[in-house]
């Protein structure tokens, strides 16, 4: 196949300005390299005797700059900024629309079941109050919003199919053989739906479920594994579980929501459009009503 001409395609496109799209595009890039040059000199620029004992994601990258992406190779590509800059891109991308399906997944289970709903925002005013709203150092004070979380996290796995894998050697798991070279997929939406790991309510949403429960979403507890597991896991998994975490508690402290037109919890469509991720079907519509003092 030959390379790719966007202006073949015009006849089939309508009127097209190309020369307008390449300008907004480059503007655009460039709007966005100043954003990430910035985020990469406020790292650069932090004395190194003030830095905490634990690195983010961008020091990380930051202490390999420079070096060869393939330590074996000392001819392969080397990482420089402009590597970083297009790994926190993908980063950022990567955690777009899973994080926002995620939080419309939930919000959903939550119009569909008022008494959870209650007990979120009950924790919400005990914890953060209404006189303002919540921050980031209170999430982790949130423990039934983090139930809830997860068991949202079970029903509706942004990623059913997680990433493909390959199998390094022969082996056999189970009873079945699995030859060198195949690629495996992991079905973690099965899994979550699966009776014989969680319970005969496997279908009902109960964040209960959780309470006096280890299992975490890090990839260690193979039941609830939406972010993958073990070394090739999910990288933004810190990044996009805030992100769901910060914007549910958010909307659900600073407003109460209902279903438009009267309708009543059970008629909400909660069909799945499945593909490499799984959003809802049709789109949520909820109407909010602010509750906040202040």
């Amino acid at each position: 196949m030959g390379a790719f001409n966007l202006a073949d395609y015009v006849p089939y496109l309508g009127a097209l300005d190309l020369q307008g799209l390449t300008s907004r595009i480059k503007k655009t890039g460039k709007t966005l390299d100043v954003v990430l040059e910035n985020i990469i000199q406020e790292h650069e620029q932090i004395p190194s005797g003030a830095q905490s004992c634990e690195k983010d994601f961008i020091d990380m990258l930051l202490s390999l700059m420079n070096q060869p992406m393939n330590p074996h190779d000392e001819n392969s590509c080397k990482i420089d900024r402009r590597v970083i800059k297009a790994i926190i891109i993908d980063m950022i991308m990567a955690t777009y629309d899973t994080s926002a399906f995620s939080i419309e997944w939930t919000i959903s289970e939550l119009l569909r079941h008022p008494r959870v709903m209650k007990h979120v925002q009950d924790e919400l005013e005990r914890v953060i109050g209404m006189n303002r709203m919540v921050e980031e150092t209170d999430l982790a004070n949130l423990t039934y919003l983090s139930m809830v979380i997860k068991e949202s996290f079970r029903l509706h796995p942004v990623a059913p199919f997680l990433i493909p894998r390959e199998s390094m050697e022969d082996i056999e798991i189970s009873g079945y053989y699995i030859p060198k070279k195949s690629r495996v997929i992991i079905n973690s939406w099965a899994i979550g739906q699966d009776p014989y790991v969680w319970s005969d309510n496997v279908e009902e949403f109960y964040p209960e479920r959780f309470i006096n429960s280890n299992i975490d979403l890090k990839g260690r507890d193979f039941q609830l594994i939406p972010f993958g597991s073990g070394r090739r896991g999910c990288p933004g998994l810190q990044l996009g579980l805030t992100t769901v975490t910060y914007v549910l508690a958010q909307l659900l402290h600073c407003f109460d929501w209902v279903l438009p037109n009267g309708m009543l919890p059970n008629d909400l469509d909660m069909s799945e459009k499945f593909g490499l991720s799984m959003p809802r079907a049709k789109h949520l519509l909820a109407m909010p009503t602010y509750r906040l003092i202040g």
